[in-house]
């Protein structure tokens, strides 16, 4: 079972979402206060089944309304994805994979461990 583990640092708080083996899934945004960062949390167990995806790394990609998972690929290559809620705001962003079919498994993960992951608090990083 995933879990999701909210991390408190000098310029607020975010929180990652953690496969059952501790890798990182994804990660959110910095938030100033830490109810803002368990509505994040909320929002990624909320969107994450309905999402549809977006390929945007496919030329006349079909575009998709949010909530949605968006694969793009960054500068240096590797494919991400990121989670937008319904008001298209980004609730929760991935890892570069070297490979799109990694990306994708990694939307899969994100659907199978939000909806029943744990919260945990954890120090300053």
């Amino acid at each position: 079972m995933g879990k999701f583990v909210i991390y408190r640092k000098n310029s607020g708080y975010d929180f990652h979402l953690k496969a059952a083996n501790g890798e990182t899934i994804g990660t959110s945004e910095i938030y100033t206060k830490k109810d803002a960062c368990v509505d994040g949390i909320e929002s990624v167990i909320r969107c994450a089944e309905a999402a549809k995806i977006e390929d945007q790394t496919v030329r006349g990609y079909l575009a998709q309304k949010n909530p949605k998972f968006e694969i793009y690929q960054e500068q240096k290559g590797g494919y991400c994805f990121r989670l937008l809620e319904k008001s298209g705001q980004m609730i929760l962003e991935s890892q570069a994979y070297t490979a799109k079919a990694s990306c994708r498994n990694g939307i899969r993960s994100v659907r199978v461990n939000a909806p029943s992951a744990e919260v945990e608090m954890d120090e300053i990083q």
